[in-house]
């Protein structure tokens, strides 16, 4: 969300704190706690962590969803004498809570997968192998499995993305049209309209136009700690982003006017708007009927139409490398990232799968938020970076999408700009 830029930096900042207190590396669950026969005996009791709403009571579910999915699991493994101790623990917080203290903290839990790097040096998330990562790779799209992996192992079971689209207002633009942006841009709405609006000043969403033509950060898939960044050799998107800029038809928000466009669309004043599903029922409430929403647009870039894409991360399921009944606690994690799991919790949450089977079911196909999200992430989307580098990344964009909108980069500078960008990320 608009947030991923602070929170990055922040974790990057405790990556280096961890590391220097010599906490040692993740630990790699072995090829039997990835799905060979336990032999363990007893009653296993596995901590269980997930946000408040997973656990929320309800008439179907009355100790709530992650609750059920365990006695579910229970049920699948009666070679188990399984019992559940669930703790409240949102995603955002899972990596820092857990990191306190590794031999109170649960034995799985879910998380939000830019965190991976702070667990990673911390020791504090298992390594998967086997069976479990052959299943998320075969289930999953390359951005997905992407936002999981880390100088390249696998650190968890992704089962919702995290993304930003194109959210439209039907009674201005037809399907057809917000193909393209210049499409969109080219027609008149009428006084006091505004075309689109995204907020190019904010360093999450930039990089959409970049990779559009063809740039590149930390490498082709964004793995590569040591290859910095080629958007600093695109000066034709900056010329882009100052000339869209000085459209009138085009909107920006401020950095502290949060919501403006939401205000823009409820007063039937814009036309379409880049943002994540965080947004979609103020936006659905507004627009009633006329309710659109769709992946990016390309962009025309020296004549041709390239397509626009976003950062994509993820929520997964995690292990924590001093469980004492790994394998269980392993396969656990797998089912509440699978298959049965992504079904309930679209049901329930509307949370948007990952698992192809499950974006493939009518309802989902039916829902336009979740549609559109599998779009974004299968056709226009790259893994957003969470190699320690990518810390250089923020400032140098948001610099330069601030000096955009606030006018400061003309056609004349932009060449010279965006150097100036890709060196600072660079370190040059």
């Amino acid at each position: 969300m608009k947030m991923k830029k602070m929170l990055s930096i922040l974790l990057t900042a405790s990556i280096a704190a961890t590391c220097m207190l010599g906490c040692g590396a993740a630990k790699e669950t072995s090829s039997k706690a990835s799905g060979g026969d336990s032999g363990s005996s007893g009653t296993i009791t596995l901590k269980v962590w997930a946000p408040q709403e997973d656990q929320n009571p309800s008439d179907k579910y009355p100790n709530g969803i992650v609750p059920y999915l365990c006695d579910q699991f229970k049920e699948a493994h009666p070679e188990w004498d399984l019992k559940f101790d669930y703790g409240v623990m949102s995603e955002g917080d899972a990596a820092k809570e857990a990191l306190k203290d590794l031999d109170q903290a649960a034995d799985v839990y879910m998380y939000a997968n830019d965190q991976i790097p702070m667990l990673v040096e911390a020791g504090g998330v298992a390594k998967l192998g086997g069976k479990v990562v052959d299943d998320i790779k075969a289930n999953n799209s390359d951005s997905m499995v992407g936002s999981v992996t880390y100088n390249d192992g696998v650190y968890g079971v992704p089962y919702t993305p995290n993304t930003y689209f194109l959210y439209y207002d039907k009674s201005k633009f037809s399907d057809e049209e917000v193909k393209n942006l210049d499409t969109m841009m080219a027609k008149d709405l009428g006084d006091g309209v505004s075309n689109f609006s995204c907020t190019i000043n904010n360093s999450w969403y930039l990089p959409a136009f970049f990779y559009a033509a063809g740039g590149q950060l930390f490498g082709a898939d964004g793995t590569d700690n040591s290859a910095g960044t080629t958007f600093g050799d695109h000066p034709e998107v900056t010329e882009y982003l100052v000339k869209l800029n000085s459209n009138p038809k085009f909107f920006c928000e401020a950095a502290n006017a949060d919501g403006a466009s939401l205000s823009k669309f409820k007063d039937g004043k814009l036309g379409a708007y880049v943002s994540g599903s965080w947004d979609a029922a103020a936006i659905k409430e507004y627009l009633g009927n006329n309710f659109g929403v769709t992946k990016l647009p390309t962009i025309t870039l020296n004549g041709e139409q390239k397509q626009m894409k976003s950062f994509a991360g993820s929520k997964a399921v995690g292990v924590n490398p001093t469980c004492k009944n790994m394998e269980q606690a392993v396969a656990l994690a797998a089912y509440l990232g699978g298959e049965e799991s992504q079904k309930l919790h679209f049901t329930v949450r509307g949370y948007t799968p990952t698992w192809k089977s499950v974006t493939e079911l009518p309802e989902v196909k039916a829902d336009p938020i979740a549609a559109a999200q599998t779009l974004e992430i299968n056709e226009a989307s790259m893994t957003q970076p969470i190699v320690k580098n990518m810390n250089d990344f923020w400032s140098p964009a948001e610099a330069l999408g601030k000096s955009i909108t606030q006018g400061d980069i003309t056609l004349e500078k932009a060449a010279e700009a965006t150097k100036q960008m890709g060196d600072s990320i660079n370190k040059k």
